[in-house]
């Protein structure tokens, strides 16, 4: 019954959720890094005074990338060559769930960063109201990240052991 629910595949469902918690918030974070790095760039024609205050968006969308590699770390400590299907499925779920939702708040902050600090070389009161988008759009990751370590804890607790 153990091979049942210990098959020789289950590995592979872990190292699948330790690949995207790292690849879709690396993803995430470059878009980021990048959308917003297009619109510092073109501010800093107009306001180069302004190009260190406008970085903001850049350091957020990288932080997106560190909550991957978290989930990643933790999920790959978690690997065994024997392990039961049910903590294979967990951390595949650990995984996505960080990665999609890095993914998403990347996106999000390379948007709102790319178009937050144009309008800010225009108008500079316009730096508060962008933070506090960026910060919304930076907790979508961090709400991945906790349902990810949640599910990673649960996932040594199956009822199965296998040998």
């Amino acid at each position: 019954m153990a091979d049942y629910y210990c098959p020789n595949y289950a590995p592979i469902f872990g190292a699948l959720g330790c690949t995207f918690a790292i690849a879709f918030t690396s993803f995430g974070a470059a878009y980021g890094t990048a959308k917003a790095g297009v619109g510092l760039s073109k501010m800093g024609v107009l306001r180069p005074d302004l190009v260190m205050k406008a970085i903001v968006p850049i350091v957020m969308a990288g932080i997106i990338g560190i909550y991957g590699l978290v989930v990643s770390v933790l999920i790959s400590d978690g690997l065994k060559q024997r392990m039961a299907l049910y903590t294979g499925f967990i951390q595949l779920g650990a995984g996505l769930s960080v990665g999609l939702s890095g993914l998403a708040a990347g996106f999000a902050i390379g948007v709102v960063g790319d178009a937050g600090v144009r309008a800010t070389a225009q108008q500079p009161k316009l730096f508060v109201g962008m933070i506090l988008i960026l910060i919304f759009a930076e907790v979508l990751g961090l709400y991945g990240l906790i349902v990810g370590l949640i599910l990673n804890t649960k996932a040594s607790g199956g009822d199965v052991g296998c040998s």
